[in-house]
């Protein structure tokens, strides 16, 4: 059976649920009810699994929060003896227009700082990462409060289409392959 490592970027705490920077979050959340299982607490992550089509998902949310996802990442990844290849990376991403979702089978880290502990810990860019669009809404020297922000009531209302697309587009990833959900997906 083919195992794949599915994860959900984002910040633990009441303080960062629902932000812009925990769509990962949000997104494996979703996931996980699809799939329905629960997450427990684990080494370095929330961590769940569950089947579908025949293949093994392995769902984690960091407890590192972002800026040490890349040392959960590694140990799950090592510990399930997954392929990078089959881990897949969901995240916040302020250079997509809010909604948008971009798979992409390798990049750099374009100034995320979990995508930059992952490639620290990984020592590549060749991983696979769902980017989410959150816009770039902001003021001058405001990122920080923008990204740690919660959702506008406009954004709220596309919110739950866009993270069902996101979970839809996951698990075509792990049954159709990444090209294959790159070229369904990635201009919807």
């Amino acid at each position: 059976m083919s195992k794949f490592l599915i994860v959900g970027l984002g910040n633990i705490g009441n303080e960062y649920a629902d932000t812009r920077h925990n769509i990962g979050f949000n997104v494996v959340d979703t996931l996980a009810n699809q799939l329905k299982v629960n997450f427990t607490l684990e080494k370095l992550a929330m961590y769940a699994n569950g089947t579908y089509k025949g293949k093994q998902i392995h769902i984690i949310k960091p407890t590192t929060y972002m800026n040490l996802s890349g040392k959960a990442i590694k140990y799950w990844a090592e510990f399930l003896k997954i392929d990078l290849e089959n881990v897949l990376v969901i995240l916040d991403d302020l250079a997509l227009p809010f909604g948008t979702l971009r798979l992409k089978s390798k990049g750099s880290d374009a100034g995320h700082n979990g995508l930059r502990s992952i490639q620290t810990e990984l020592q590549t860019q060749n991983y696979p990462r769902l980017r989410f669009g959150i816009g770039d809404n902001f003021q001058k020297g405001k990122q920080v409060n923008f990204v740690l922000g919660k959702w506008s009531v406009e954004e709220q209302k596309k919110l739950e289409d866009r993270i069902l697309l996101a979970c839809e587009m996951t698990l075509s990833f792990c049954f159709a392959g990444i090209n294959n959900t790159m070229n369904s997906y990635n201009n919807k």
